[in-house]
């Protein structure tokens, strides 16, 4: 009786173990978002996610090409490195993590509707903005609008790669001198494209070489080194 006893207690903690595994609530990683919307521009819209552990996903919507009929929408997940991640998290919090209004209220030409979002177990807050005179918002809103002109210089460079090859090396031309003037954020996050680029020789030498060094400054980046010139 008591081995019975015994069994039918075991199988009932057990199973309420795995109910309460299943019931537990999802720990929230913190999480910091940047929405923008600027109709007439491209991309009109996009969205980026970042997590506290390095995770981050980026969507789109914006024409590839000036034949396209509507939207080509875009979707990447990627991961930033840690001195970025550091760096956006820090910037939230002196931020006050965006909570109240953070927009200058000035009477400004529209920038696009910006929005910035902070999440995890404890709070969610966001703030919408044309444009901040706040520090804080303003580097994070360079920073975040960096990574997104990276990621579509990257989503143009693999449709050009299938179908337009020709038209590569004016692409990287621009990238190249975006990169220059130290606009692109999170290099890294396209250098799968790049390296198909520099690997293939049926492409122009030129191309591969702006690709070369794009390459480089990816990995100066994350030794710490300036590219050679």
């Amino acid at each position: 009786m008591g081995h019975v006893f015994g069994a039918t207690f075991a199988a009932w903690f057990l199973a309420v173990a795995a109910l309460s595994q299943r019931t537990s609530p999802v720990k929230q990683l913190p999480t910091v978002t940047f929405t923008y919307d600027f109709p007439g521009s491209n991309p009109d819209h996009y969205f980026i996610s970042i997590a506290d552990d390095g995770s981050a996903s980026y969507d789109s919507t914006g024409k590839l090409t000036a034949q396209s009929d509507g939207d080509d929408l875009f979707r990447m997940d990627f991961k930033v490195t840690d001195g970025t991640r550091a760096r956006i998290f820090a910037l939230a919090r002196k931020a006050d993590y965006f909570a109240g209004n953070v927009d200058s209220g000035k009477k400004l030409a529209t920038m696009g509707t910006k929005t910035l979002a902070y999440r995890d177990g404890q709070r969610s807050t966001k703030a919408t903005y044309n444009y901040s005179s706040r520090p804080p918002v303003q580097e994070l809103t360079q920073l975040l609008q960096g990574m997104a002109l990276t990621l579509e210089f990257g989503r143009r460079l693999e449709y050009e790669y299938r179908y337009q090859k020709l038209a590569l090396d004016e692409e990287l031309k621009e990238m190249e001198g975006e990169s220059d003037r130290g606009r692109l954020e999170e290099l890294g996050a396209v250098t799968a494209i790049l390296k198909k680029i520099e690997m293939d020789t049926s492409l122009v030498n030129i191309a591969r070489v702006r690709a070369q060094r794009l390459l480089a400054k990816v990995q100066s980046s994350h030794s710490g080194l300036e590219p050679e010139k």
